[in-house]
């Protein structure tokens, strides 16, 4: 059968790869096409488009963005035509997918009068903000699978059912941990995720880099992202030049004793790694007002919502300086009851996304039994 994946990111790339490993194995004679990386093209997937094309975030980044965006929707619209695919599986990337889940609801094959079936594996965060997005999801998606345990339960007032795989991270960061099992932590390296686009890497790391003096007996190490040239980072390390760059996060998160990280997928990665850390944001301050606004979440990071309290610190928009990262760093760095209960808090939180199994193999189930013949 014929699969057309739409992942707009390195998180979704990483997804993405994992599920196309599970779908060859349950369809030797799958032919998968799509948008994603480096992954997801060597798991055995023919990209039509590379994330790295697609980073734009915000609201106003993506306003002044609007011609390349619009071009981007013509030739996915056109790619997937000319593939006809069996299915389109959506990952996450609402902005883009939504839209082309509600495409691709409309459209009829002209041999076989029937609309393309459409997965949405990573549910949008319709919970934050803009919660009747689900009426147009129930319209537009054919089946919808989540990885946080909250959202079956939050799409059941809407009286839409959803599948929980799980959170796929779980089995990617406990397979790396068993291949990488003799790399000791160091008491001396702390991480610094300052995110996987260059917009959020220049709001965030200058400031990562000046809390860092602070700390002259640690080793700071910049987590380089796979869709950024490392040329990039050392322009902003002229004044460092004892910060490191590693290409390897995961290894990286293996060592550190403390990190600073990014919001998003990071934070949680960070925390099944069992690394005690602070959740850093900060966006444009026409796109942080209008999110203020439309936002209604006590928390920013998954670890947070997820486990609904704070586990980690969070230092947002203005409250993102040098001097609160260096109090908030000193207090994880040298206080044993603080990191202890962080440790904890993660243990339970592992706990709560293991629930649903193995994400990889459970959707790509959900996903071959949904399209194949038999449930015709």
């Amino acid at each position: 059968m014929k699969y057309y994946i739409i992942a707009g990111e390195a998180s979704g790339d990483l997804h993405g790869s994992n599920l196309i490993k599970e779908i060859k194995k349950l369809d030797a004679n799958a032919n998968i096409r799509g948008w994603g990386g480096d992954k997801m093209q060597a798991a055995g997937a023919t990209l039509a488009k590379h994330y790295k094309d697609l980073a734009f975030m915000g609201f106003a980044e993506v306003i002044k963005n609007l011609p390349a965006i619009m071009k981007n929707f013509k030739f996915c619209k056109e790619d997937i035509q000319n593939f006809q695919p069996d299915v389109i599986i959506l990952i996450d990337y609402p902005g883009f997918n939504l839209r082309m889940a509600k495409w691709a609801h409309l459209q009829r094959s002209s041999h076989r009068q029937k609309k393309y079936k459409t997965i949405f594996y990573i549910s949008p965060q319709v919970w934050a903000w803009k919660e009747n997005r689900v009426k147009t999801i129930k319209k537009n998606v054919d089946k919808m699978i989540v990885i946080l345990p909250f959202e079956k339960e939050f799409y059941k007032k809407w009286n839409y059912d959803v599948a929980y795989v799980g959170h796929p991270l779980v089995d990617v960061i406990e397979n790396f941990k068993r291949k990488y099992f003799n790399t000791k932590p160091s008491a001396n390296t702390i991480a610094l995720l300052p995110g996987s686009r260059m917009q959020e890497i220049k709001a965030k790391l200058p400031i990562m880099l000046a809390a860092s003096k602070n700390f002259p007996e640690y080793n700071f190490v910049i987590a380089k992202a796979p869709s950024v040239e490392e040329e990039f980072y050392k322009k902003f390390l002229e004044q460092y030049p004892n910060v490191d760059i590693s290409d390897n996060t995961y290894f990286l998160l293996m060592k550190a004793t403390a990190a600073l990280v990014t919001s998003g997928t990071a934070t949680l990665e960070t925390a099944l790694f069992g690394v005690p850390e602070i959740v850093c944001y900060k966006a444009g301050s026409v796109s942080y007002a209008i999110a203020k606004r439309l936002v209604k979440l006590k928390f920013i990071c998954l670890v947070n919502l997820i486990m609904n309290k704070e586990v980690v610190k969070e230092l947002i928009q203005n409250k993102l300086t040098a001097e609160n990262i260096t109090k908030e760093l000193h207090e994880i760095l040298s206080d044993n009851f603080k990191r202890e209960n962080i440790k904890t808090d993660y243990v339970h939180l592992k706990n709560l996304l293991s629930q649903g199994g193995n994400a990889s193999v459970n959707a790509a189930k959900i996903i071959y039994d949904f399209i194949s013949p038999s449930a015709q």
